[in-house]
């Protein structure tokens, strides 16, 4: 296999099964992984590995841990499948040398993915993965055997170990605990709400359901098992994918529906009426819940693709506001070095004050019912009071046009040497580089254009004031880029 064939995206490496993602690639990252630890990290220190609900996760999982036992390296495997942000919690706490996490998150069940985590519980930062793939040539070049089809079976080497079997450990009790302890569960248990959840067929399972019925709430499941085809559709908590949900809130008298991705570190919130809400909605209302409920303080950090009404929220509560590029990797670097009391992304990842530098979709749901348990109001007025707290809402849309790699960079680098100079009739004010390329229009709304890492797409966000904007601008960023 050659190293080419590996590649890092904002979150570690996916591929589709039994294509790019094999057993021999597995072995190639996983040592290369393990190259980087030798000069990060004692031995002494263990490694952990887990993985969620898809198809082979665990068994690649097992596969990983064997290697890097073969490679000198303590493991401690995830007894069952978990969480990611259980996995990042567990890191810290054993005060490991990272932990390997096979998940392939909101991707369709074709693929499958590995995400190394450092020992600092948050996503890798580019120059730890930089690192790692430097080491892909010479790893790659090392004769391999013939990948294993079971957990019983390995390479040569591997079954020539006398050390190759990782010990199992069970994440859950004290990644629980820890949640318990960052909200207030009385205060939940008083409001006896009733939950809608689903699972999506993914890794919250045990988890999210188990943490609603501790804090007293009445849950009403759905696709709480494992398929590793998540239903026929993406294991993601977006409006398409939680039609199921939005029927069944008002059925159930739910006072919220609650939904996680396949690796539960995305978070989706259905209202009392059964209508999706928004993370950036989301996220308003749970700054304004920590800071006049709670009396928490802190910094907000939000990603460019993510609402200004953020902005607008930080400036009413004296707070700082940093913007960082995509990927919660450059959220979690400014939570470990300022006091934050939100991180978030319009994609529905978030983390608060006191909790890891992770993403986390358990905790994200567990919030909003605190939040619900303290106003007494339904979920629907408090987003309607957050949106009038920061004249909004606001209209966000995000569109995908699936180009060639060379038709991506022409346009890209049309829009860095010679931008628009206004968008659907209204100038561009200022131009931001930060992570591709983001027009400010006077009126306040705005445009970011970014190329996938990973795929033949470009992508092009936009937030105006009204619908009727929101939709010009995709109307004139299209014809842009057809002009190019």
């Amino acid at each position: 296999m050659a190293a080419s064939e590996i590649s890092f995206g904002t979150d570690g490496w996916r591929g589709p099964i039994a294509d790019t993602f094999t057993f021999a690639n597995v072995r190639i990252v996983t040592r290369a992984i393990a190259r980087y630890l030798e000069g990060a990290y004692v031995r002494s220190r263990p490694v952990l590995v887990g993985y969620d609900t898809r198809f082979l996760a665990d068994r690649f999982a097992y596969h990983a841990a064997q290697v890097l036992v073969a490679e000198g390296w303590k493991v401690l495997l995830t007894n069952t499948y978990c969480p990611t942000p259980t996995l990042a919690f567990s890191a810290a706490l054993r005060q490991s040398a990272g932990a390997l996490m096979f998940t392939a998150s909101h991707n369709p069940a074709t693929d499958c993915g590995l995400k190394y985590i450092p020992d600092y519980a948050g996503p890798a930062t580019n120059d730890i993965t930089d690192a790692i793939v430097g080491h892909l040539p010479d790893v790659s070049a090392e004769p391999l055997s013939s990948a294993p089809g079971s957990p019983a079976q390995g390479s040569a080497e591997i079954r020539a170990s006398s050390l190759a079997t990782p010990t199992l450990f069970d994440p859950r009790p004290t990644y629980l605990d820890a949640l318990y302890s960052l909200i207030d569960v009385q205060r939940i248990r008083s409001a006896r709400l009733r939950v809608t959840y689903d699972a999506l067929y993914g890794a919250s399972r045990g988890y999210l359901d188990e943490a609603l019925r501790y804090c007293g709430c009445q849950v009403y499941c759905l696709h709480d098992r494992r398929d590793v085809l998540f239903g026929g559709a993406m294991p993601e908590p977006k409006p398409q994918q939680l039609q199921e949900l939005c029927l069944q809130v008002p059925e159930h008298s739910s006072h919220v529906g609650m939904a996680t991705d396949g690796d539960s570190d995305r978070f989706g919130i259905v209202d009392e009426r059964g209508k999706y809400v928004t993370p950036n909605s989301v996220m308003l209302v749970l700054i304004k819940h920590l800071v006049e409920q709670r009396q928490r303080m802190g910094a907000i950090v939000r990603t460019v693709g993510t609402t200004h009404l953020l902005d607008r929220l930080a400036s009413r509560y004296s707070l700082d506001l940093h913007e960082t590029p995509v990927g919660f990797k450059h959220i979690g670097q400014v939570m470990r070095n300022t006091r934050v009391l939100l991180g978030g992304e319009e994609s529905g990842g978030l983390s608060v004050l006191g909790h890891i530098p992770e993403k986390d979709g358990i905790l994200a749901n567990l919030l909003v019912a605190e939040a619900i348990a303290y106003a007494g109001k339904p979920l629907s007025h408090l987003v309607s009071e957050a949106w009038k707290d920061v004249g909004g809402p606001t209209y966000n849309h995000r569109i995908d046009l699936r180009l060639t790699e060379s038709r991506k960079q022409t346009v890209m680098v049309a829009l860095e040497h010679r931008p628009p100079q206004q968008v659907a009739g209204v100038e561009v004010a200022e131009i931001s580089f930060k992570d591709g390329v983001k027009l400010y229009l006077r009126d306040g709304s705005w445009v970011l254009v970014r190329p996938s890492g990973t795929e033949p797409l470009l992508r092009i966000s936009m937030e105006a004031g009204t619908k009727d904007r929101q939709q010009q601008l995709a109307f004139a960023m299209n014809e842009w880029v057809d002009s190019i």
